[in-house]
């Protein structure tokens, strides 16, 4: 097994997997929606690292300012997405990731690096314990939600204003969800098609801008999901899952 990391590019960006969504071919149409997305982002200062092997070991980050997230702050790095999972475990990979991405911003004279995280860990998101081993302490919250940062001149950035609202103007359930993850073509799929069968409306809303993203109510990364006008989760759900969390298990 190589121990070498990859950085994704413009060049190599159509011959190299997406380590979240290796070989699941019902994730295909989800990772090209996904490398559509970073053709955009590269260019914004986006980056995805990645062991050169065939798992699930990787780190996405980009500048605070062009991050599709409600979240503000003066000249950080925002952490999308923080993976290390199975055997690879154990073997530095996640202090790798990390420490490059804190150097990465220190050589760009950022003010810092933050991430979303929670005060229980919650899949998708970063692990607040291992974060707080580098350094990060929490600079904003929203319920359990936490804003997560590692700053390297006393500044801290915050979610927006809107965001701390957590509901929006409508009974109907209700999903946000954008490209930058592959699982969430699918998801979308299989929500859309069980809704439709069991007659029950929902609206699913493409988050499709920057501007869009900074404007949601809600601590999003890439999903969120409300029912009766609330916030329920930012956890990417399939039809099971979407069952039992959002409609109490029918």
């Amino acid at each position: 097994m190589s121990e070498n990391y990859i950085n994704l590019t413009l060049e190599n960006l159509d011959e190299e997997h997406l380590c979240c969504a290796i070989g699941d071919k019902k994730h295909q149409d989800g990772v090209t929606c996904k490398k559509k997305w970073l053709r955009e982002r590269i260019p914004e200062g986006h980056v995805c690292r990645k062991l050169d092997a065939k798992g699930k070991v990787f780190i996405e980050y980009a500048p605070l300012e062009t991050a599709w997230v409600p979240v503000e702050g003066d000249n950080y790095m925002f952490i999308y997405c923080f993976w290390v999972s199975g055997s690879f475990k154990g073997k530095n990979h996640g202090k790798d990731l990390l420490e490059y991405c804190i150097n990465d911003a220190k050589q760009k004279r950022k003010s810092g690096v933050c991430a979303l995280s929670s005060k229980k860990k919650k899949p998708f998101l970063s692990d607040p314990k291992f974060l707080k081993k580098y350094g990060f302490e929490t600079a904003d919250q929203i319920g359990d939600y936490e804003l997560m940062a590692l700053s390297f001149d006393g500044s801290k950035p915050s979610f927006v204003n809107i965001a701390k609202a957590g509901e929006i103007d409508s009974s109907d359930l209700a999903i946000y969800y954008s490209n930058q993850c592959p699982f969430i073509n699918n998801s979308i799929g299989q929500i859309r098609e069980y809704c439709d069968s069991a007659g029950i409306k929902i609206d699913f809303i493409e988050v499709d801008t920057l501007k869009k993203a900074k404007e949601l109510p809600q601590p999003f990364n890439n999903w969120a999901a409300f029912k009766d006008g609330e916030f329920v989760t930012n956890h990417i759900m399939n039809e099971s899952y979407f069952k039992k969390m959002i409609l109490g298990g029918k």
